[in-house]
């Protein structure tokens, strides 16, 4: 047995005990990514990097032996650094999404492949769900967004983009159709009670996600009828009051208390308002409703000023969004600020600082090649759209083109979800490489470098998918591969920088893996091997 320290405290071990495993069992945790338990080392990540405190040197505490007197430091600002650019190398050549385009591209974050993936299954009801979860009035947004998302999907590079609107708004009708529709279940009441003042698209998810949450909402409006721009600004023609009405109806359910024809003045707001509610949301659809520069909140030239990130006002629990901070000319935006501004509202009644909603780390590499359209084509239906009926303007905006759009029935909308490619990554949560590339920071960019390699996806077996372009090079699937004494499985092609992990002998998967296809599905610390 042999004695050393790590970060101070002293342990004793077995001879020959690698650094890692020595940490490990402190209770330290180092990060790791091409490390596996029963199998060798190779060092290839280097996130495991930890320092000789009395050299200064780093070495991989995977393949670090443990020696007597040793003084080992895991976790100063020196060895976070060299983790951190350890993995803006690894990223560096790893050509691959985190989230598809179409989910970042989309103002309110909706997890779009999802919604696809459960039309493409015939699971509507799932699909439903999951819209209603992350956008308070999808119906109405199916009439009138602009589809950002459709602006980035990938399938245009084919022919046309997947009707993602169609789809949301397929699943949104199909619900309303009678009285028992979903509603996401509440958080158990707060006892807290919020007024917002607009009853537009921002007061309306504002309110939506609030009741969420469990607090007590009443919409102010200074309307006969509730529903702000939705109602009194677009012509019917595009967005159907009855669609309005529906949604409003299910807000109302939901539990908001609507006060219609008040007008909220600075004497209402300071002796009323103030009084009786815990928080405050100006969710107007312009500047000039209700005199907001009476009010003394601080403004410029286009609306009240509002924390970019929490959507606070200068004033303690008075929160802003929509038109009132800026006139917006897509609803999607306004209904995403009122999400936020519910989240900021539930952080500030756990007196917690309003925080802006995390995103995670996501990896991207910009359009698909010509001659990846037909990889990522192999994950979908080839079937293309029937063009829409009529001559198309394309300098005409979304809510103009709606007018002439075709509504799926729900076989056609399975159809039309058959053509999503997918371009999520299948280890969206799990990867290794976008965990630690959130934790530290890491600049995906930073040696990026000449042309991308081009995108491959072997798709032969019926467990596994294959993307070369994901993969570390750690070497877990050659070992396992070769320990399991499977029919071949991945190798080792190439030397040195060229070296890469792949099939042998131009063979394909469905050849080349007989029982621990599996196992090297798990053992992969990207999306490089996942599973179908």
């Amino acid at each position: 047995m042999i004695k050393l320290k790590i970060n101070n405290q002293v342990v004793e071990v077995a001879q020959g005990t690698s650094v890692l495993k020595v940490a490990e069992s402190l209770g330290i945790e180092i990060p790791t990514m091409c490390f596996k338990d029963g199998f060798g080392n190779h060092p290839s990540c280097m996130l495991c990097l930890v320092k000789d405190a009395k050299n200064g040197q780093l070495h991989p505490s995977c393949a670090l032996p443990a020696e007597e007197g040793m003084e080992i430091i895991t976790d100063d600002e020196e060895i976070f650094e060299a983790r951190k650019e350890s993995l803006e190398l690894l990223l560096s050549d790893h050509v691959g999404d985190c989230e598809a385009p179409c989910r970042t591209a989309c103002p309110a974050y909706m997890d779009i492949p999802k919604m696809n993936h459960f039309i493409a299954e015939r699971k509507f009801d799932e699909a439903l769900k999951l819209v209603k979860e992350e956008i308070a009035l999808p119906l109405i947004l199916g009439y009138i967004c602009p589809a950002p998302c459709e602006g980035a999907c990938r399938r245009s590079q084919a022919e046309a983009p997947v009707s993602i609107c169609e789809l949301k708004k397929m699943v949104a009708e199909e619900d309303l159709k009678s009285d028992d529709y979903y509603l996401p279940e509440k958080l158990a009441s707060s006892g807290k009670k919020v007024a917002i003042i607009g009853s537009g698209p921002a007061g309306l998810s504002a309110a939506f996600h609030l009741l969420k949450f469990g607090h007590s909402v009443v919409v102010f409006d200074k309307n006969e009828e509730a529903g702000g721009t939705l109602r009194y600004d677009i012509p019917e023609e595009n967005l159907p009051n009855s669609a309005v009405d529906a949604e409003l109806k299910m807000v109302k359910k939901y539990g908001a208390e609507f006060r219609l024809n008040t007008t909220i003045d600075k004497a209402i707001f300071e002796q009323k308002l103030k009084k009786d509610f815990d928080a405050i949301v100006f969710a107007l659809g312009n500047f000039e409703d209700g005199k907001m520069k009476d009010f003394g909140f601080e403004n410029n030239k286009f609306g009240l000023v509002a924390d970019k990130a929490t959507f606070q006002v200068n004033e303690e629990g008075i929160f802003a969004c929509g038109n009132v901070i800026r006139s917006r000319k897509m609803a999607v935006t306004s209904v995403a600020q009122g999400k936020q501004v519910a989240h900021s509202i539930h952080d500030y009644f756990a007196k917690k600082a309003p925080e802006k909603i995390y995103r995670m780390f996501n990896s991207r590499f910009g359009k698909l090649k010509q001659e990846e359209v037909g990889e990522y084509l192999k994950e979908c239906s080839s079937k293309v759209p029937e063009p829409f009926e009529g001559p198309i303007d394309v300098s005409k905006n979304r809510v103009e083109l709606k007018k002439e759009a075709r509504v799926f029935t729900m076989e056609q909308g399975v159809e039309e979800a058959e053509r999503c490619m997918h371009c999520e990554c299948r280890k969206l949560h799990t990867c290794k490489l976008r965990i630690y590339s959130d934790k530290y920071k890491a600049d995906r960019r930073k040696f990026m470098f000449g042309e991308r390699k081009t995108l491959k996806k072997h798709m032969q077996h019926e467990l596994i998918v294959y993307e070369p372009e994901k993969c570390i090079r750690c070497n877990l699937c050659v070992d396992i591969s070769a320990l399991q004494k499977d029919s071949l499985g991945f190798t080792s092609i190439g030397r040195g920088y060229t070296v890469e992990i792949n099939i042998p002998f131009n063979k394909n998967m469905k050849d080349v893996f007989d029982k621990t296809a599996l196992e090297c599905a798990e053992a992969c610390p990207t999306g490089a091997i996942s599973l179908k």
